[in-house]
């Protein structure tokens, strides 16, 4: 997928990139049955407080209902279309199953119109089947895993993700995550084959403010910036940040402080970590 550039005749177009893809579908609409409305919080709770900074605006968007149960089991579908989603990196692939129903499932590399896919613990292994992490070989490359059986996939979601089945054993199967870190999964689990698509999407550069308020961010301002009233680097003449540490408004250290419990439940399920402990 080549990435554009586009000529400077803007200072802010110097250095804005977009993808060029020719596989997605050219249509403004998405599927009629498989879009809600999306509302927009702008970083506010229920009570209209800000918990979120510097967000809001943006572009108004629809969300696209996708497949992350793959729970249709040893019904074949065909692959009808790929399509741009603006609620994620990665695109989505239209499937129209033998039965009659649509869905929208990740769409990973490789997967092109008119390709057969399928789920269950009985769908051969190919490009964008989703089976049980039993059911899969050693070193197969999988991504869209569950971390509860049938709870719908959580794990390797987001464009250019795959993680790596390594070992089943003692009633487990080990996974290589996306960060490095090896991690004990249910054998039951569900996982698609394959890498997620739209891998040159980390190359794409913003290029301009603009662009990021069309995506809902708005702009961030320094600490050091603002008034002592509004954080505790603020105030002081120059670039003063009153002889502390980096931290959040709120005095939470930014830098060398784990945020992760100690005991967390879940360390149970981790057989090494991304990085080792200081």
């Amino acid at each position: 997928m080549p990435v554009k550039k586009y000529k400077p005749y803007t200072p802010s177009r110097r250095f804005m990139t977009t993808l060029v893809d020719p596989s997605l579908k050219r249509k403004n609409k998405p599927e009629k049955g498989l879009v809600v409305g999306k509302k927009r919080s702008g970083g506010r709770n229920n009570m209209g407080r800000t918990t979120v900074r510097f967000r809001g605006g943006g572009h108004k968007q629809r969300l696209r209902i996708v497949d992350f149960n793959r729970d249709k089991h040893g019904v074949p579908g065909m692959v009808n279309c790929l399509e741009y989603d603006p609620n994620r990196s990665a695109n989505i692939a239209l499937i129209f199953y033998k039965d009659g129903e649509k869905r929208y499932i990740l769409a990973p590399v490789g997967l092109k119109p008119g390709d057969e896919i399928m789920s269950g613990p009985d769908a051969p292994i190919a490009v964008g089947n989703a089976l049980p992490l039993h059911k899969l070989p050693l070193g197969t490359e999988i991504h869209n895993i569950e971390m509860i059986p049938g709870h719908g996939a959580k794990v390797a979601r987001g464009a250019g993700m795959s993680a790596q089945l390594l070992a089943k054993e003692g009633g487990w199967a080990q996974i290589r995550m996306p960060s490095g870190e090896i991690r004990k999964f249910k054998p039951e689990c569900f996982a698609t084959v394959g890498q997620v698509g739209n891998i040159e999407h980390e190359n794409v550069e913003i290029g301009k403010a603009g662009r990021s308020r069309w995506l809902g961010k708005r702009p961030h301002v320094r600490g050091t910036v603002m008034n002592p009233c509004d954080h505790p680097h603020g105030g002081g003449e120059g670039k003063s940040n009153s002889g502390r540490p980096p931290c959040s408004p709120w005095g939470v250290q930014a830098k060398g402080f784990r945020t992760r419990k100690k005991k967390n439940p879940t360390d149970k399920f981790i057989v090494r970590r991304r990085r080792k402990r200081r």
